[in-house]
C-alpha cells in the first residue's frame, strides 16, 4: 500500500464530495482539521496516518450531512477496501468516524488516542473566531435565529432533543461551544484552546452589550 497515494485519492474524493456544503462542515473544515490533527499526532505520538485518514473522512458520515450513517460508513469502508488499506486500520478509522461526535454530550468516549486526536481537532475548528463563523452559518441552514431571548438555554438533551428542538446561534455557545475547552483530550488540544475559548467569551460579551439583554 502506498500511503501517500491512499492520502491523495481520500482528499480528492472528500474534496469533491463536499466542495458545495454549506452547513460549514465543507471541504475548508475537513482541510482545518486535518492540518490541526496532524499538528497534534506528531507532538502526542499518534498515528499520523490513521488520524489523517479519519480527519478527511471524518464528516462524511455525519447525520447533520448524510441521509444514512450506516450507508455512508459502508461506502467508506468499500472506498478503503480498493484503496488498499489494512483491515485493522480500516476499523479503527470507522470507529474514529462514530465516536467523535458531540451529539449534545450523548456520544460514548473515545477510546484511541488516535480518535482523542482527531476529536480534539475537530472540536477545535468549533470554537473561536472560525468556531463562531460555522456557528451562525449552521444556524443559518437550519433556520434557527441569532438570538431568540424567549428560548432558553437547554441541558442534559437526548440526541434527538438536541437536533431537533428548538434553539438559537446564541444558545448553541452554552449548550456546545464554551464546553468544548474542558472537553480536550491531549495536552496539546488544551492549550491551544485556551485563547480560542476567551475569544468566544469576550464576543458574547460584547454581543450582549450591543443587545442589551441579560447574558444567562
Amino acid at each position: 500500500m502506498d500511503k501517500d497515494k491512499v492520502l491523495q485519492e481520500t482528499e480528492k474524493m472528500v474534496k469533491t464530495a463536499l466542495i458545495d456544503e454549506k452547513s460549514g462542515h465543507d471541504w475548508l473544515h475537513i482541510k482545518r482539521v486535518k492540518g490541526t490533527a496532524i499538528e497534534i499526532a506528531q507532538k502526542e505520538g499518534a498515528d499520523v496516518f490513521v488520524v489523517t485518514l479519519a480527519a478527511l473522512l471524518h464528516d462524511l458520515a455525519d447525520e447533520k450531512i448524510v441521509e444514512s450513517e450506516e450507508k455512508a460508513l459502508s461506502e467508506i469502508r468499500d472506498f478503503l477496501l480498493e484503496l488498499g488499506v489494512d483491515g485493522e486500520d480500516i476499523e479503527h478509522i470507522l470507529t474514529i468516524i462514530t465516536t467523535m461526535s458531540f451529539k449534545g454530550g450523548n456520544n460514548r468516549p473515545v477510546e484511541s488516542l488516535e480518535a482523542q486526536v482527531v476529536q480534539d481537532a475537530d472540536r477545535l475548528d468549533a470554537i473561536g473566531a472560525i468556531g463562531i463563523a460555522r456557528c451562525f452559518t449552521y444556524s443559518g441552514k437550519v433556520g434557527q435565529p441569532i438570538y431568540n431571548p424567549d428560548l432558553g438555554v437547554r441541558d442534559q438533551m437526548t440526541i434527538e432533543e438536541y437536533r431537533n428542538n428548538k434553539s438559537s446561534a446564541i444558545n448553541h455557545f452554552y449548550e456546545k461551544l464554551l464546553k468544548l475547552k474542558d472537553l480536550m483530550n491531549t495536552e496539546t488540544a488544551k492549550e491551544l484552546a485556551a485563547s480560542r475559548h476567551d475569544f468566544m467569551e469576550k464576543f458574547l460579551e460584547q454581543f450582549y452589550q450591543e443587545t442589551r439583554e441579560q447574558r444567562p
